[in-house]
């Protein structure tokens, strides 16, 4: 996937865990460990306005597109 999770830099940036987090939010801890290890599909909208809320950040902060070449083209 193109898509980098940042969860961990802005959990650390605010000094916050993953447990805070997760209780802040009302998010699983194993759910938000799957986001933050990038082993997720998908993200509702809800809990990531709940993330930036609680982490004072903007959604490009913790979600990042980046470019990859094809091999052997």
């Amino acid at each position: 996937m193109n898509i980098r999770i940042n969860l961990d830099i802005e959990l650390a940036k605010q000094k916050m865990s993953l447990t805070e987090l997760s209780q802040q939010i009302g998010i699983s801890m194993t759910n938000l460990s799957l986001l933050k290890n990038g082993k997720v599909k998908a993200i509702r909208f809800s809990t990531l306005e709940a993330i930036c809320k609680a982490l004072s950040c903007q959604p490009g902060d913790i979600l990042v597109y980046e470019i990859k070449e094809k091999d052997g083209s």
